[in-house]
């Protein structure tokens, strides 16, 4: 398998450590090994059955996930050129190592919030590499110098989702999900206490980087951007839209497991077509111009 097949596959088994991660921790099945790494209630293999099953099979994929990274990392060393992708590789694995050893601190700390919190956003920063190098694969590696305004902007929305999902991992781990209510906080619209301010800042930065994303998209019509950029935004508008439902049936459904895993889901899909996007723009062969919101324009 070469090094596109490899990063398609490591995304995917990635992705799905991630959500899957939502799920161990909405399960509370964090401690299902108990303060044990790497065995697993003093074992190699433990018996497989409830929170130890969840949490089991949680490392096992980590250590799939760890074995395809090390693969892949190889590839890329001895056959890229490129040292935009080798430099790429380099993070990645250096991003994984660190998520290993942030993962054990986690288990022998008995989940500190703080800790897991950077756990997911390492892993988010692991998952854009992977994207990077798939992407490296696929598209022209031409950079379009002058697409650096709009690609500004996807890098706005990057930190928008990053505040975004890293104050969500802090307050589902600190147990202030049910600090507000769906639309208020205590009957009011300002927050009065620590867990309800956190929640605020939380969906302040969700809303935010909607409306960024919508404003983006209308442009993207009303301005003719290119096809490929005006669909991959309508993509976009229509994920960040049902993020927002799935985050209110969250709190609607009183943080049900399945409810805040298709928020995790899509809330990670989400930042994996931003990341997709960006990188895509930074490769075409698209001619674009961008100097402001009233010229922008997306010529062939």
């Amino acid at each position: 398998m070469g090094i596109r097949g490899l990063s398609i596959l490591s995304i995917l088994v990635a992705y799905f450590l991630i959500v899957f991660g939502g799920y161990v921790a909405s399960s509370q099945s964090g401690m299902g090994c108990g303060p044990d790494w790497p065995l697993c209630n003093g074992v190699l293999i433990p018996v497989l059955e409830g929170e130890t099953l969840i949490e089991y099979a949680h490392r096992v994929i980590g250590a799939l996930l760890f074995v395809l990274s090390a693969i892949l990392f190889l590839k890329v060393k001895r056959t890229e050129t490129e040292n935009h992708v080798k430099t790429t590789a380099n993070w990645m694995m250096l991003l994984l190592i660190l998520q290993v050893i942030l993962g054990a601190i986690v288990v022998l700390l008995d989940l500190p919030a703080i800790v897991v919190t950077i756990h997911l956003l390492i892993a988010m920063a692991y998952f854009a590499c992977l994207l990077f190098i798939w992407k490296c694969q696929t598209s022209s590696t031409v950079s379009v110098s002058n697409a650096s305004p709009l690609k500004k902007h996807y890098f706005i929305l990057i930190l928008l989702l990053t505040f975004t999902l890293g104050f969500g991992a802090y307050i589902k781990h600190q147990s202030y999900g049910l600090a507000c209510e769906w639309l208020s906080c205590s009957n009011s619209f300002l927050p009065l206490n620590k867990a309800q301010i956190l929640q605020s800042l939380h969906r302040f930065f969700a809303y935010a980087s909607a409306i960024y994303i919508l404003i983006l998209t209308f442009f993207a019509f009303t301005k003719n951007w290119s096809t490929s950029i005006r669909l991959r935004l309508v993509l976009t508008s229509l994920t960040v839209l049902s993020q927002i439902i799935a985050g209110i049936f969250t709190i609607k459904t009183a943080l049900s497991i399945p409810w805040a895993v298709i928020h995790l889901a899509i809330g990670t899909a989400l930042f994996g077509i931003i990341v997709e996007s960006c990188v895509t723009l930074h490769f075409s062969h698209t001619s674009i111009k961008v100097t402001n919101w009233r010229s922008t324009k997306f010529t062939k």
